[in-house]
């Protein structure tokens, strides 16, 4: 398959709210101008997104990847989650977050395939009384552990 990653530009808004309809138009307007939306794009158009969110305004976090349901299993969310990485090496950055909810069994898998480890949990955090599990992934050398 034929990919483009890229970061995401205020061109791009529209596909971005279709496909992300819980968070404002204004608030994924302002990551897209600050370069906090990453996108893959194939000859159909955008088929999947990183959106970067920031602990504390200092540690990135990927508050969500979204990849097409039908193209999802071909390597599109590990392209994403590749690109982002690069861009926070380059920016000095050493570790990067994500998480899932405990009872998401196949996006704790990922996390793990992709080199994330689990650093912690929130319960209760989501609707229902779900639990967030956090991960984190090392992206320069130095101590294996996080």
């Amino acid at each position: 398959m034929k990919l483009l990653v890229r970061s995401g530009q205020i061109e791009d808004v529209e596909i971005i709210v279709s496909k992300d309809p819980g968070i404002q138009r204004k608030i994924l307007e302002w990551k897209l101008n600050n370069g906090e939306i990453i996108v893959a794009e194939h000859h159909t158009g955008v088929v999947g997104y990183l959106r970067v969110e920031y602990l504390w305004s200092k540690y990135p976090y990927i508050g969500l990847i979204k990849v097409d349901h039908e193209l999802r299993n071909q390597g599109i969310g590990r392209a994403l989650l590749s690109f982002a990485e690069e861009e926070f090496r380059r920016q000095g950055i050493a570790v990067l977050y994500s998480s899932s909810q405990v009872n998401e069994a196949e996006p704790q898998e990922w996390h793990r395939r992709m080199g994330f480890q689990e650093c912690g949990i929130i319960n209760g955090i989501n609707e229902g009384e779900i639990g967030e599990v956090f991960f984190a992934k090392r992206l320069t050398s130095g101590l294996d552990k996080l």
